[in-house]
C-alpha cells in the first residue's frame, strides 16, 4: 500500500502541465507590467509590449486563451513557485541562480543593463558610484550586479520599474541602474533632467520561465521559440517595440 501511495504521489508531482493547459483551454502567463517596451498599458488601458505580444503568440499557437497574470518584477519567480501561473514572460534574465528553482526556455529576447544619470554627473564605472545613491528595481539582475560591483554605493531598491522611473523623473534619485528602454521613458517624461547612459553593465539573454519537472511543456515552449526565431516572428515582435533587431547569437538557432 505504501508503494502504491508513493507511486501516486510521484505521478501527481510530475503531472503533465501541458496537457492540463490544453484541457483548461487557457494558459496563465505572468507578465511584469510597467516595464517600458516589454510590458505596459497603452492609452486605451490595454496591455502592450514585446512580452505581451510574445505571450499572445504563444497562446494562439497553443490553441488556448491567454490569461495575463499581472505581477511585479520581484514576484516573477515566486509566482511560478506558488503555481499561480503556467509561464512567466517578463523580461526575466537567464541566470544560474534562477535556473536552480525554475526552468527556462532557450532565449527568446535580450535585455541590456545600464547605469544612467544627468549629464552633469560624472560616472564612468562602478568606482564612481562609491558614496552615491543609486536606484534600481528589487530582485533583478541589476540588483545582483550592482550590489556585487558597487559595494560603496547607497542602493535604493524599488518594487517595480514604474516606481523607479517615477523616482528618477521627479528627482528623488539622480542615478539609476536599469535598461535603455527605461532610460528612454525617463527622457521622454523629464527632458529637462538631461539624462543619459553612463556605462553599460551587461547584456543578458531572456528566457520563458516555467516550473521544474515539466518536460512536455518545456519541450513545446523550446520548439515554439526555435520555430518563431527561424521564421522571424520573435525578431519582428522585438523590433516593433525596441527599434532594433535581436543579436545574431539569438536568432541564429539550429
Amino acid at each position: 500500500m505504501a508503494a502504491v501511495l508513493l507511486a501516486g504521489t510521484a505521478h501527481a508531482a510530475l503531472a503533465d502541465q501541458l496537457d492540463d493547459i490544453k484541457k483548461a483551454g487557457k494558459i496563465r502567463v505572468a507578465i511584469a507590467m510597467g516595464t517600458p517596451l516589454f510590458s505596459y498599458v497603452d492609452e486605451k488601458l490595454e496591455p502592450v509590449g514585446s512580452d505581451v505580444d510574445t505571450a499572445k503568440a504563444v497562446a494562439k499557437d497553443l490553441g488556448v486563451k491567454l490569461e495575463i497574470v499581472q505581477i511585479t518584477n520581484a514576484a516573477r519567480v515566486p509566482t511560478l513557485q506558488a503555481k499561480r501561473a503556467d509561464l512567466v514572460i517578463a523580461d526575466l534574465s537567464i541566470t544560474p541562480e534562477r535556473a536552480q528553482v525554475v526552468d527556462f526556455s532557450v532565449p527568446y529576447a535580450v535585455i541590456s543593463l545600464i547605469v544612467g544619470a544627468p549629464k552633469d554627473i560624472k560616472i564612468k564605472g562602478y568606482e564612481d558610484l562609491n558614496g552615491k545613491r543609486i536606484g534600481l528595481t528589487r530582485a533583478t539582475v541589476n540588483d545582483t550586479i550592482t550590489t556585487q560591483l558597487a559595494k560603496g554605493a547607497d542602493i535604493q531598491r524599488y518594487e517595480d520599474d514604474a516606481t523607479l522611473i517615477t523616482s528618477m523623473v521627479t528627482g528623488q534619485i539622480d542615478i539609476f541602474s536599469s535598461t535603455p528602454s527605461n532610460l528612454s521613458e525617463m527622457q521622454k517624461r523629464a527632458p529637462k533632467r538631461n539624462l543619459e547612459m553612463k556605462f553599460e553593465q551587461k547584456d543578458f539573454d531572456l528566457g520563458i520561465a516555467m516550473q521544474k519537472d515539466q518536460p512536455a511543456l518545456k519541450d513545446w515552449v523550446n520548439k515554439w521559440v526555435v520555430t518563431n526565431m527561424k521564421n522571424g516572428n520573435l525578431n519582428t515582435i522585438y523590433k516593433k517595440y525596441h527599434g532594433r533587431d535581436l543579436p545574431a547569437r539569438i536568432t541564429d538557432v539550429k
